[in-house]
């Protein structure tokens, strides 16, 4: 929702309709009634209606009366306001959590409840009465669309593939110790990249770790395999001896920009060692870096698909990542990646 927006009253209507009558714009009715413009066009949708002239032409007019009603009816059809949101401060703490963090109805009132903030509330709320009270309307700056999507809580059974071909560019997945896949041990990571609105233009490089779920998000002038190593180089100059603890394993797709197996590998900090070791999935296999594959989804909540990555600076993207790494998970107990990431860092240096 537009900063600034408020919510059209009965008002606010008859004097839509008399700005309209008096020829100004939709565009200036916005501004002088200090509503988005979206806002005026649904009133348009809402309060229309066909007006016949004089001379038996017809014409589309909006009607604050008529809207007024149509408004009434919505609110009327969807039943009693539940008593918790009656508390216009409760509501708003959750606006604010859904709509300015980002968190999903779950993740607001875990987070609040964990946190202790609910108790200054008269009542609580259950995460099911918010998702219903976003269906039926009650939230002014809340709908469906500000959600991310409603995904399938039983999680699919991935049997293990097995395949005789195995990866081009590299040792595959087949050949990695089967004890990472249990994600007990810290220092494990995968690897993948988010493209913009062309792939000829820059990139995201995204590492998770797969025990806490922490991402690093690194913006690259292109996919290219040389821009992948020089990200890898300036990690391990950047990050030291904590890296090769850090960086025990990669695993990544064949995708070209990972075709450079032994740069990947290979340490820019002591000649003819290896800092890493990298396993290749298999081809069409998304599954085998779950991790990477919900961590980007996360990413495109902020960069939707398409989108030019031109323009985003280091600063912003470096918001994104410390978004996803701060984001309350289910699986930690509404913990985040960010505060296991830490505790895990502590034996590392």
């Amino acid at each position: 929702m537009r900063k600034g927006y408020k919510e059209m009253t009965y008002t606010k209507r008859i004097e839509l309709e008399t700005l309209l009558k008096a020829g100004y714009s939709v565009i200036e009715a916005a501004r002088m009634l200090k509503v988005c413009e979206k806002t005026v066009y649904n009133e348009l949708h809402r309060g229309k209606y066909t007006h016949t002239k004089s001379d038996l032409t017809t014409q589309t007019r909006y009607s604050a009366q008529i809207a007024q009603e149509k408004r009434d009816y919505n609110v009327s059809a969807r039943g009693t306001i539940p008593k918790v949101l009656k508390d216009k401060k409760l509501a708003k703490a959750i606006e604010e959590k859904i709509v300015n963090k980002g968190y999903s109805p779950e993740a607001a009132i875990e987070t609040m409840v964990r946190s202790g903030e609910m108790d200054k509330y008269e009542e609580s709320v259950c995460v099911k009465t918010v998702y219903n009270s976003i269906d039926k309307g009650f939230f002014t700056k809340i709908t469906n669309k500000d959600l991310p999507v409603k995904r399938n809580k039983n999680k699919k059974d991935y049997k293990k593939i097995h395949r005789i071909k195995k990866a081009c560019a590299g040792t595959s997945i087949e050949d990695r110790p089967e004890d990472i896949l249990e994600r007990e041990e810290f220092g494990h990571m995968e690897m993948d990249s988010v493209i913009g609105k062309r792939e000829k233009g820059s990139t995201l490089l995204t590492i998770i770790e797969r025990k806490t779920r922490n991402i690093i998000v690194k913006k690259q002038p292109d996919k290219t395999s040389k821009s992948v190593v020089e990200t890898l180089d300036e990690l391990e100059r950047e990050l030291g001896d904590v890296f090769y603890k850090l960086f025990k394993t990669i695993t990544v797709d064949n995708g070209t920009e990972f075709a450079d197996c032994e740069g990947i590998e290979r340490s820019c900090v002591y000649p003819g060692k290896k800092r890493t070791k990298v396993y290749y999935c298999h081809p069409y296999a998304s599954c085998e870096r779950g991790s990477n594959e919900n961590g980007n989804r996360m990413i495109r909540r902020k960069i939707p698909k398409g989108t030019s990555i031109n323009g985003y600076s280091e600063e912003e993207i470096q918001q994104i990542e410390d978004w996803v790494n701060e984001y309350p998970r289910r699986m930690f107990g509404y913990r985040s990646s960010k505060d296991l990431y830490k505790e895990e860092m502590k034996y590392l240096i």
